[in-house]
């Protein structure tokens, strides 16, 4: 029996990933028709999604329910606040024309935002076939560079999901909002308060405030906000693949009515994986 060598080694790992590959192609393609007609996927690994939604409306306590239920969500969940501080952090040129124009005070152009976009959906494993965008499109434009985006790759956005919450409400919310500055992570002072005052759960670090939390500054926010996402509700309404979901719930029945957009209420993929069966996963 010749030897096997180093060169040997590598072509077999190729090739199991090339068959990884397109297993996951299979995957997908299985999840969209064998579902019948009216009927969605309710596998998570596939699915192409945005979330719209105020500041405020629960959006961050929808990505650490998905961590708690230890899904897939969490890792596709894209907040297009963060792909930008990531692409500054990096020096990437994307980051640095965006700092560019904020350090100036302007808008980050919407070329710029849809090349972060489409660099993250292209690049980031998590995305290869499934991502949920928080924060994009924020304008018709964005949106219709989005589905050319997807056309390319002969895919389609399933699920354009508004969280939908009174004004009033969410300045009584975001006043009593705390943030955990490294990861993100938030909470309320009444609402959903951390185990220990001002303190993160996980880490324990401490928590802050932010300066422009506050009812007088919420409000202009919410006016630029309606004012922009209206017309893009209106995109997504005609497509026949928006879906409201009311944010005045407790955080706990928020995720489970964003579970039942994808038909049912399961918190995995469908445990019959291509993988599975033909021996190839355990």
């Amino acid at each position: 029996m010749a030897p096997i060598t180093d060169d040997t080694v590598q072509a077999l790992r190729d090739t199991v990933h090339k068959l990884e590959s397109r297993v996951q192609q299979l995957e997908a393609r299985l999840g969209e028709g064998s579902s019948g007609a009216g009927k969605s996927s309710g596998s998570l690994d596939s699915v192409r999604m945005i979330l719209m939604g105020p500041p405020g409306a629960g959006i961050c306590s929808i990505g650490q329910n998905a961590e708690a239920e230890d899904t897939d969500m969490g890792e596709k969940a894209r907040a297009t606040g963060d792909m930008l501080r990531s692409q500054v952090a990096k020096k990437t040129s994307l980051g640095r024309e965006a700092k560019k124009i904020m350090d100036q005070g302007g808008l980050v152009s919407d070329e710029i935002m849809v090349n972060m976009i489409k660099a993250e959906l292209e690049n980031n494993r998590d995305c290869k076939q499934g991502f949920i965008l928080d924060g994009f499109p924020r304008t018709v434009a964005q949106a219709e560079r989005l589905d050319s985006m997807l056309t390319e790759k002969s895919q389609k956005l399933q699920h354009a999901v508004e969280l939908q919450i009174d004004d009033g409400l969410l300045v009584s919310r975001i006043t009593g909002r705390l943030i955990h500055p490294a990861s993100g992570r938030s909470y309320h002072k009444i609402f959903n308060p951390p185990k220990e005052t001002m303190k993160d759960d996980v880490t324990g670090e401490p928590l802050i405030q932010r300066s422009d939390d506050n009812a007088e500054t919420l409000k202009k926010r919410l006016a630029t906000y309606h004012e922009q996402t209206s017309p893009v509700v209106a995109y997504y309404q005609k497509t026949g693949i928006w879906k409201p979901i009311d944010a005045s719930q407790e955080p706990g029945q928020v995720w489970k009515s964003l579970l039942g957009v994808f038909g049912d209420d399961k918190k995995t993929s469908t445990s019959g994986s291509l993988l599975s069966r033909i021996g190839l996963r355990s």
